[in-house]
């Protein structure tokens, strides 16, 4: 009997979290095996944890459509799950702490259709969860976006994560103007689990331009910002949305609200 949708992505990232608990920034977990459909070469944390989702799965005898890291497509017929199993492999391979498993289930085969995430931190076991219009919670309290602090101009102390991982010179330089009038950058490593600090107001903003980043490593998160009450833009200004493939690549911005996203949007120049 599959239980709600909800429940069944939280039972599933806490299992994950404690298959993989004693691989993290190991010899073992980092041991290399084939390129996943994602492009990037597996490790064996990678693995474990993807499945686990499957066992999970298979113990509820649910079948939805996988689209996965690392397995890629398989098809089912009870809507469609996306898994990134361990978003922040690199991360995990040196045992920096900022590493999550990431999965979010959709009804329809769009971004905007996902109406169930989670998101577990692999390192403190903190979960991220959120249904399309029931609020974002981490460890069951609810999460809000930031809001501007009343005691300083609106935009002096924003913290904006960006994702710089093999930028090309192009990027840089939209990026250029943004950088050096921000007094507060990060980059942490892993996707998912930043978007989740920006839906619980740790950051403001979270950037990535390169055309590169993963449907699988967002999909989640997406919703987790979304129902936090904060927004996600394409470049092009309009709201994020995309196709649930492996195989897509996007560029996105994430704010706490729409002024936020104008304030940075005429900042971000061209090449």
């Amino acid at each position: 009997m599959v239980p709600d949708i909800t429940a069944l992505l939280k039972e599933t990232c806490y299992r994950v979290f404690k298959r993989t608990s004693g691989l993290v920034g190991t010899e073992l977990g980092n041991e290399r095996f084939e390129v996943g459909a994602g492009g990037d070469i597996s490790r064996k944390i990678d693995l474990v944890a993807e499945a686990t989702v499957f066992e999970v799965l298979d113990e509820y005898n649910f079948r939805p459509t996988i689209i996965a890291e690392e397995a890629g497509i398989v098809e089912g017929h009870d809507g469609y799950l996306v898994v990134d199993a361990v978003d922040g492999t690199t991360n995990a391979s040196r045992a920096i702490p900022f590493v999550c498993c990431s999965l979010a289930f959709s009804s329809d085969v769009t971004l905007s259709s996902v109406e169930a995430a989670a998101v577990i931190d692999l390192t403190s076991r903190d979960l991220y969860h959120a249904k399309y219009r029931m609020g974002s919670y981490k460890n069951d309290r609810a999460i809000r976006v930031s809001t501007p602090n009343s005691e300083s101009s609106e935009f002096d102390d924003i913290i904006i994560g960006l994702n710089l991982s093999s930028v090309d010179p192009g990027s840089i330089m939209k990026l250029l103007k943004v950088v050096s009038k921000s007094k507060h950058i990060r980059q942490f490593g892993a996707n998912a689990l930043e978007l989740c600090y920006l839906a619980s107001g740790l950051i403001d903003a979270y950037i990535d331009l390169r055309g590169k980043i993963r449907i699988t490593d967002i999909a989640a998160a997406y919703l987790v910002v979304k129902e936090a009450g904060g927004e996600l833009y394409a470049t092009n200004g309009s709201e994020l949305d995309s196709t649930l493939t492996s195989s897509e690549r996007i560029s996105f911005l994430a704010v706490r609200d729409e002024r936020l996203f104008a304030h940075l949007a005429s900042n971000i120049g061209s090449p």
